[in-house]
Formats: C-alpha cells, structure tokens, sequence
C-alpha cells in the first residue's frame, strides 16, 4: 500500500492525547494513530450508509419475492 504524506490541523488537546498513546506504545507514532483513526471514521460511515440502504427495503416485499424464487422449478431458473 502506498502512502502520502499530508499536513493536518489538529486541536491541541487531541494532540496531547494522541502523544500519550504513541508515549505508552499504543501506537508506533503518530502517523499511525491517525492512519488508524481515519480507517475506523471511515468504517463507520460506510457502516451508517449500508445500514441507511437496509432501511429502505421492506421485509414482506423480500419475502414475497424471495419466495418467488422457490415457486418456479429448477430447470426454469436462467443459467448464468
């Protein structure tokens, strides 16, 4: 995986708080601290917008047209 270096912003006390977790070996340095927070940030929005798609199904609907499926013999289906 290639990386880039990027120059941030970050609030002071965040930053206290990122150096006592590279200070007591949580993290190798910083770098990776926020290598890993963004990782995590970006997992749970991806995590949040899949659960919003979920939400727009209807449960009945599925079922009916899962059951469909199963309705129709098997040398009907299309072969892919």
């Amino acid at each position: 995986m290639s990386t880039r270096k990027i120059a941030i912003t970050v609030d002071e006390s965040l930053l206290k708080k990122a150096d006592n977790l590279v200070k007591s070996k949580r993290f190798i340095n910083r770098s990776r601290l926020m290598q890993e927070a963004l990782r995590d940030k970006l997992k749970e929005i991806e995590k949040e917008q899949f659960i919003k798609e979920c939400e727009k199904f209807d449960p009945e609907f599925e079922k009916k047209l899962a059951e469909e499926g199963f309705s129709v013999g098997i040398a009907e289906w299309t072969e892919y």
